[in-house]
């Protein structure tokens, strides 16, 4: 029997002992011979898996994400189109006439030319500074409002469980309701002569009361019927973040003695900061833009007290045929609405990288 151990066997008793870290003996077929005749051996696998092909998956996971990605954007172009349509180039257009000298005839209007001279009209006006103004204290007064209102009434919705449907449903009923139909019934509840609320205020107080006839009455009963309607938006926003937050973090808060008010304002408001920032921007963008509320319930008066941009661009441009000031007044305010959202933004993102740098 001859001692000559076959190339590639395994010595006896198995593999040799390696240090930690170094690839397995792994045995290989390897067939010898140029010809499907050729002897068949055993070979160890080079260490460190070196001469094994292994499969290219990234190319192949690259090559399908880059096909997903094109249906994507075949699915989605009519709708990209549809929004180009409707609201990109409407605004353009609004600049680009918000630039122009613009002249009305029975035919139509033409554009010539590039002038400034609208927003220096619009910038001299005292008629828009007023506008500007009264629209960014209405903005900010009902969507803190309606922030605070909303995560309330999100906390005790939160706190029923087999009639949260319900009253879900009912909250949501004001909002469903189309802004000029809730305008107009705050109208008559408003009205001077049969309204509710007028009756209500001259049987307690023994003389009825105009809500819609002076600038500061005016001016809250528009914003509590905004505030009214839109409130529930901002509470179905809070609900949902309020059910997505971890329950093991309040947890750990009050085992570590945290109150329910600490708990809230310490834990959970930071975590709801998300939600609040997607309803912030949604009633900023609403609210700034506000149109059919002024025009149903005062047209802007008494007075001015209550016109808004979007009612003072109306104005200008389909009732004074003034198409120049009256884009310069949309496009202006569409800037407005942008800077905003972006300077909101902004200010939320260096809050949340304070905190977690201190943290």
């Amino acid at each position: 029997m001859s001692d000559d151990v076959p190339e590639g066997t395994p010595p006896a008793g198995g593999p040799p002992e390696e240090d930690a870290g170094s690839t397995a003996y792994v045995p290989r077929r390897v067939t010898t011979g140029g010809s499907t005749t050729g002897s068949t051996t055993l070979k160890a696998a080079p260490p460190g898996g070196q001469g094994r092909r292994k499969p290219r998956a990234g190319r192949h996971n690259s090559a399908l994400e880059r096909r997903f990605a094109r249906m994507g954007w075949i699915f989605t172009a009519p709708a990209l189109v549809v929004v180009l349509a409707v609201t990109l180039f409407p605004i353009a257009f609004s600049v680009a006439m918000s630039l122009s000298n613009v002249t009305v005839s029975s035919g139509g209007f033409q554009l010539s030319g590039v002038t400034t001279d609208n927003y220096s009209l619009l910038l001299g006006s005292a008629r828009w500074q007023h506008a500007l103004v009264f629209t960014v204290l209405y903005t900010v007064g009902t969507v803190v409002a309606e922030l605070v209102l909303g995560t309330m009434i999100a906390l005790v919705l939160e706190r029923l469980s087999g009639s949260r449907g319900w009253m879900m449903a009912l909250l949501l009923l004001p909002w469903a309701m189309i802004t000029v139909v809730s305008a107009q019934l705050w109208a008559y509840m408003y009205n001077g002569i049969y309204g509710v609320l007028t009756a209500l205020s001259n049987g307690l107080t023994g003389e009825p009361r105009q809500f819609l006839g002076t600038p500061g009455p005016a001016i809250l009963s528009m914003a509590v019927a905004d505030v009214w309607k839109t409130t529930p938006f901002v509470a179905i926003i809070v609900l949902a973040g309020l059910m997505m937050l971890p329950t093991d973090v309040v947890e750990a808060a009050r085992v570590d003695g945290a109150g329910s008010w600490t708990a809230f304002w310490r834990v959970r408001l930071p975590l709801l900061r998300p939600a609040l920032t997607i309803a912030v921007l949604f009633r900023i963008l609403q609210a700034f833009g506000i149109f059919d509320l002024p025009f149903v319930l005062t047209g802007g008066g008494p007075g001015d007290a209550t016109e808004s941009l979007a009612l003072l661009g109306w104005q200008v441009m389909f009732t004074n045929l003034d198409f120049g000031p009256g884009a310069a007044v949309a496009a202006s305010t569409a800037a407005l609405v942008l800077v905003g959202c972006l300077v909101f933004l902004r200010a939320f993102r260096a809050r949340v990288g304070d905190e977690e740098t201190t943290a």
